[in-house]
């Protein structure tokens, strides 16, 4: 090797030999010499923008006709520095951060985060009943609402328009719910430390319910359109192979460990939000492939409107406390629309004003500055649509995060797309993406 090949940034002679120094190189030099090679490879840049990918991935394929020899993810391209921004926002702007990361689940993100405040705050079990009954309640509609994109966009990328259609048709049931409640279809900023941002308004119940029928009595055309249609199960069925090793070694959760028949689901072995009092089920599958992760999402959608129900009969004895007593955490939960439809109710603002100078100074440090939180740290995890998301939090004592590092599954599960792909088709690439359904603004957080 001499110092003029790709990667080699030179060499230099010790008293133990010829030592050379090796650097990454760039994928130029590797397409250069690729095309000086014998053989028929060539390098494929797949994204960051190309109608196949899921958002701005880029995958670097190497090729020889229509096999794939090796496949990189190339992330990065979506990187907004959120985690680094939280640094510098107190503790309850920090979920208006976090909840842009994963844009497809955002209320798992908010949860996540939230639960592992309270952790530190030691106000855990303060945390009213009513408000861990609304999250799981927004938690599992979300849940919905992502694997319907996951199923629309899958379908989208191997031709099959209508599953698009049918799916972005259903999220809009759900996206409807959304705005009812929090008042944005995403992007919430709904969930905080110590509970809700607010109870729900008049008339969310019944079109909870309402679009819950809706859906119950749509579920019934995807099988009809995917999973009993022998060409989308043709187009499916082995491709995308990862067995239970594979996954363990790599890290991936969610249906991608679940379709190789491990009934892993935080919501069973971790419970959090009062999951253990909930009636469903952990779906799985044993195909271990991009068929049996579409079969997943189908279904785990059937289990989240299971939940959503039982929801909703906690919920109908009508309103209560959605935020902890302690009025030195608790952020204003009370918030309502004056009558042009902006801002705060003056009802609202004359009780601030009427209660006591200590309360009414306390009220604006605490929107001003924040609260304080132990010096400590604390991880959490959900089981979100795309599998673990985790949240590691630090605090110095003060009103700021000295630190929050996310483990997002989107993440994690792109280490499986080499795994996946390699030796395999080039058609076969997009499928194997679809299935592990990442979102790059998790990714690239």
């Amino acid at each position: 090797m001499s110092s003029s090949d790709p990667g080699t940034a030179g060499a230099r002679d010790t008293t133990e030999g010829h030592v050379y120094t090796i650097t990454g190189g760039d994928w130029g030099e590797v397409v250069s010499a690729a095309a000086k090679a014998d053989d028929e490879r060539i390098i494929v840049n797949m994204g960051p923008q190309h109608p196949s990918t899921h958002g701005v991935l880029r995958l670097i394929l190497e090729i020889d006709g229509e096999t794939v020899r090796e496949a990189r993810c190339g992330i990065g391209y979506l990187h907004t520095g959120i985690e680094k921004n939280m640094e510098w926002r107190n503790w309850v702007q920090g979920t208006t951060f976090v909840t842009r990361m994963d844009y497809l689940m955002p209320l798992f993100n908010e949860t996540a985060y939230c639960l592992a405040v309270e952790r530190l705050l030691g106000i855990t079990d303060d945390v009213p009943e009513r408000a861990s009954v609304i999250r799981v309640m927004m938690m599992e509609l979300n849940r919905i609402s992502s694997h319907l994109v996951a199923v629309a966009a899958g379908g989208m990328e191997i031709g099959s328009t209508t599953l698009m259609v049918y799916g972005f048709r259903d999220r809009e049931v759900v996206l409807d719910i959304f705005e009812l409640v929090t008042g944005l279809r995403m992007n919430h900023g709904y969930v905080r430390p110590g509970g809700l941002a607010q109870d729900l308004p008049p008339g969310a119940l019944e079109q909870i319910r309402e679009g819950v029928k809706t859906l119950r009595g749509r579920m019934h055309e995807y099988d009809k359109l995917a999973s009993d249609n022998p060409v989308f199960r043709a187009r499916l069925m082995g491709v995308g192979f990862l067995n239970l090793a594979g996954c363990m070694a790599l890290g991936a959760t969610g249906p991608i460990l679940r379709a190789t028949g491990l009934p892993h689901d935080l919501r069973k072995s971790q419970p959090y939000c009062g999951y253990e009092g909930y009636d469903f089920e952990v779906e799985t599958a044993d195909s271990c492939d991009s068929y049996g992760r579409f079969l997943i999402r189908l279904h785990e959608m059937e289990q989240s409107l299971r939940i959503v129900e039982q929801c909703l009969e906690q919920l109908g004895g009508g309103g209560g406390e959605v935020m902890v007593a302690d009025k030195k955490i608790a952020w204003p939960a009370q918030l309502s629309l004056g009558a042009d439809g902006l801002g705060n109710s003056l009802d609202y603002i004359r009780k601030i004003m009427g209660e006591s100078m200590e309360a009414l100074i306390y009220h604006f440090k605490l929107v001003t500055e924040g609260f304080h939180v132990p010096a400590g740290q604390a991880y959490t995890a959900v089981e979100s649509p795309r599998g673990e998301l985790g949240v590691h939090v630090v605090s110095d004592g003060g009103t700021r995060p000295y630190r929050v590092h996310f483990r997002d599954p989107s993440f994690t599960n792109l280490q499986t797309v080499a795994a996946m792909c390699e030796g395999g088709q080039v058609a076969d690439v997009i499928v194997a993406v679809a299935g592990i359904d990442p979102v790059m603004g998790g990714a690239d957080r």
